[in-house]
């Protein structure tokens, strides 16, 4: 750690959550701080409620003695609330700042409706369930609210950038109006709100859980539209701003019309809602990439057909985007990742795409499932409001 000796209390509970030193005694090795700097730094961790003493750890000297007091990360002090945006359905929970969800809620919520109808309804979701985990009352326990949304995101100001499938949504200003929804409908105060891509917070939850040593992770998530997110070193990749992992506009050929008013994308051919489409031409009832999903958990022929198909186009591009990213685990999630969807990527993948960039990679798909985007979203705010610069200023806030 740089400038050791003036290693700040924030810095000491990034080395107890991160686990690299989660005794007194690792912290004063790892820090370089005194014995005595470390307890009143220690100490103010303390009085916020945010650390606690775990079970002794093992006695490191022959001589034998007492063993040292563990150190833990106290998630019961704060919850979080995150919220995942579809295009005609959303998903809403509280969850402890270690990601476990306390309670849960998804329903019809149509992002056609506009931002102004759409966050305040969610604000209205929050303070039910808070209710639900029984923590209404403790409304102020709200740390902060982190929301996926499927369109790309400039993280700075937490606004959308020419979304393509969010009409009414581009530069609005979330994070103000969803403060402003949730103390509305809970009487607490304003509290911080992120904002991010649902592919991106989708990849972030999922790496986080299931494969926290991998270096380089990829998730396509295939429904109504396609998106990737990038996990590199741990960290989320957005590009300049915030425009990674569009893949779902890369252009392949076709002279099908996109949302996005071009033709050609892959989106517009091998999505949820592409799929969809030929199946309503074709007279099957399908309007949406969760219709398909439905179709094809009821093993409906002709969807598993077109799935099959459409994963062979979206395993084309993948072919490229593993060869420049080399990842180690890339992930298929969304409503049409499924076996025939799965069984079409792979195919072409492995044909396309060098040895040497398949030979230790991982497909595989979602662990997570439609929580994948609340977890992630969780992490995001949980990460945000407990780095060591943040979590100085917070202390200094609440004046220990």
């Amino acid at each position: 750690m740089s400038g050791r000796a003036q290693a700040s209390a924030g810095e000491l509970l990034e080395l107890v959550r991160s686990g690299r030193a989660t005794t007194r005694g690792a912290l004063q090795q790892v820090t370089g701080l005194s014995r005595a700097t470390v307890g009143q730094r220690l100490d103010r961790l303390f009085r916020a409620g945010w650390l606690r003493e775990g079970a002794g750890g093992p006695v490191d000297s022959p001589l034998g003695g007492r063993p040292s007091i563990t150190l833990e990360f106290d998630d019961s002090h704060a919850v979080v609330l995150a919220a995942d945006l579809d295009t005609r359905h959303a998903r809403a929970a509280v969850l402890t700042l270690t990601g476990e969800i306390l309670a849960e809620h998804g329903g019809t919520l149509v992002i056609e409706d506009g931002p102004d109808a759409v966050l305040g309804e969610l604000g209205r979701w929050f303070a039910e369930l808070l209710e639900k985990a029984g923590r209404r009352a403790r409304a102020g326990e709200v740390c902060g609210i982190g929301l996926a949304v499927p369109g790309p995101v400039d993280s700075e100001s937490g606004r959308v950038v020419q979304p393509p499938i969010m009409p009414g949504w581009d530069g609005y200003d979330i994070r103000e109006r969803l403060a402003r929804a949730f103390s509305e409908h809970t009487g607490a105060g304003r509290v911080p709100v992120l904002v991010d891509n649902d592919a991106n917070l989708m990849a972030y939850g999922e790496q986080r859980t299931g494969h926290p040593d991998c270096s380089a992770f990829v998730l396509v998530k295939v429904s109504t539209g396609i998106g990737a997110g990038v996990v590199v070193d741990g960290s989320i990749y957005r590009g300049i701003d915030g425009g990674a992992g569009d893949i779902g506009h890369i252009r392949v050929g076709a002279d099908a019309l996109c949302r996005c008013g071009s033709y050609g994308c892959l989106a517009a051919v091998a999505s949820g809602g592409a799929v969809a489409r030929r199946l309503a031409e074709n007279g099957v009832p399908a309007a949406s990439g969760s219709d398909v999903r439905d179709l094809l958990t009821a093993g409906h022929v002709e969807a598993a057909a077109l799935a099959r198909e459409a994963g062979r186009q979206v395993g084309d591009v993948l072919a490229t985007v593993v060869t420049l990213l080399n990842p180690g685990v890339l992930m298929i999630a969304g409503d049409l990742s499924g076996t025939a969807f799965l069984t079409g990527v792979r195919e072409l993948l492995y044909q396309r795409a060098l040895p040497r960039s398949t030979a230790h990679l991982d497909v595989v798909t979602s662990r997570l499932g439609e929580r994948a985007g609340l977890v992630g979203a969780g992490a995001l705010v949980v990460e945000h409001l407990y780095a060591p610069g943040r979590a100085e200023e917070r202390l200094l806030a609440l004046g220990v």
